[in-house]
C-alpha cells in the first residue's frame, strides 16, 4: 500500500482513535486518514462521489446508530463499495462476532490489545500486508 493510499478509521471511542493516530506516528504510517464516528457518518462519506475513495477500512463493530455489521451489511451489497477491503479492529471476542464479519468477507479481524506496544505491533502487521498486496487501480479514485 503505498502511503498515497487514504485509510479510512470507522471508531466512535475517543480514546480509541488517538491511540489509533499515535500508532500509525509511531509505525511512520503517514498514508492519510479520515475517521467516521460510526456506521451512518462512514456510509455518508463512502456514497459521496466528491470524496476521495478509500483504498481499506478500519472498522470497529460497537458504535451507536450503525454498528459495525450493519456498515459490513451495507457495504458488501453495494457493488461499488464491496471491493474495499475492510478490516475489523475491535475489542469483542465474541465467536458470534467473529462469524458475522466473516460472512460479510472481511480481510481481517484484529482485537485490540490494551497493551499499547502490542496495539503499534498490530498497527505495522496491518500495514505491513497491505503495503504488499496489490490494490485495484481505483483504489483511490472517486467512485
Amino acid at each position: 500500500m503505498s502511503s498515497e493510499v487514504l485509510i479510512m478509521l470507522v471508531e466512535d471511542d475517543e480514546v480509541d482513535v488517538m491511540t489509533i493516530k499515535r500508532a500509525f506516528k509511531d509505525a511512520k504510517i503517514t498514508n492519510p486518514l479520515v475517521v467516521c464516528a460510526n456506521g451512518v457518518e462512514a456510509l455518508e462519506y463512502l456514497i459521496n462521489r466528491k470524496t476521495r475513495r478509500p483504498g481499506i477500512i478500519l472498522l470497529d463493530l460497537n458504535m451507536p446508530k450503525m454498528n459495525g455489521l450493519e456498515l459490513l451489511a451495507v457495504l458488501k451489497y453495494d457493488d461499488q463499495l464491496r471491493t474495499i477491503p475492510v478490516v475489523v479492529l475491535t475489542t469483542s471476542k465474541t465467536d458470534q462476532d467473529k462469524i458475522e464479519s466473516y460472512k460479510y468477507s472481511v480481510a481481517g479481524y484484529m482485537i485490540k490489545p490494551l497493551d499499547y506496544l502490542q496495539f503499534v505491533e498490530i498497527v505495522k502487521t496491518i500495514h505491513l500486508y497491505w503495503k504488499t498486496s496489490e490494490l485495484p487501480n481505483d483504489e483511490n479514485k472517486k467512485q
